[in-house]
């Protein structure tokens, strides 16, 4: 399944991992405050899935 770059940004723009429960969360503007589920200011963005090279012979 081919990725664009559409898919790209709504996976990854503005996504915020926390660090201490996982829950993904969306920000608008820049970093959330606050985790929506346990409430920890610790966040880190989402990884993006780096493109391998072809295996040729």
């Amino acid at each position: 399944m081919a990725r664009f770059e559409e898919a790209d940004k709504r996976l990854f723009i503005n996504v915020w991992i926390c660090m201490k429960c996982n829950a993904k969360n969306r920000s608008g503007t820049g970093k959330p405050r606050k985790c929506r589920k346990c409430g920890s200011q610790r966040f880190r963005l989402k990884h993006k899935v780096k493109k391998s090279a072809s295996k040729g012979k």
